[in-house]
């Protein structure tokens, strides 16, 4: 059995960033950790791009943008959507979660979901904190071990048509008993 591993070192790469200005005392939090770890880890502040949407409900449409520029390596859209009195709550997250993953599996571009879904501000600002959970980071190296991943998973194939694989075919692909 092949586990793959994944380097951590992210030089070269091409990071998109859509970030939410709505709570952006929480966002800006995420923003600059997410940067931060980016530049640990080698990502070159010229290989970014920051773009900064009103809130988290058009988070989605311009990470698809980003993603079909094929500009990028990996899209992180960061935003905080908190609890309020009505449900709007329900609305937005599941809408910006559906609209993410659906982004990732149209473009096949890694496109990683740093938006904090919280019900109270003290939960967010716990989140953002770069000395707690520090979720803009972690949105960082999630980028950096995708798109790792994604390129060894996209290789696969390329040594199979070299004939140096043993791996099996799929089902559909091998032949009738």
């Amino acid at each position: 059995m092949k586990v793959m591993r994944t380097e951590r070192s992210a030089a070269g790469l091409h990071i998109g960033i859509v970030a939410a200005k709505f709570n952006k005392q929480i966002t800006g939090k995420l923003l600059d950790a997410c940067v931060a770890s980016l530049a640990d880890h080698g990502v070159r502040r010229e290989d970014l791009e920051i773009v900064r949407v009103p809130g988290a409900f058009e988070i989605p449409l311009v990470a698809r943008t980003m993603a079909r520029a094929n500009r990028f390596d990996a899209v992180i859209c960061l935003g905080a959507v908190i609890r309020g009195d009505t449900p709007h709550f329900e609305y937005i997250c599941s809408e910006v979660s559906r609209g993410i993953g659906q982004v990732a599996m149209e473009t096949e571009v890694p496109i990683i979901f740093g938006v904090l879904t919280t019900e109270t501000v003290a939960q967010a600002e716990e989140r953002a904190d770069p000395k707690r959970f520090d979720r803009g980071g972690a949105a960082a190296q999630s980028a950096i071990e995708m798109v790792k991943v994604m390129q060894r998973v996209k290789s696969f194939g390329r040594h199979a048509d070299s004939g140096s694989s043993t791996r099996r075919r799929p089902a559909a692909q091998r032949p009738a008993k």
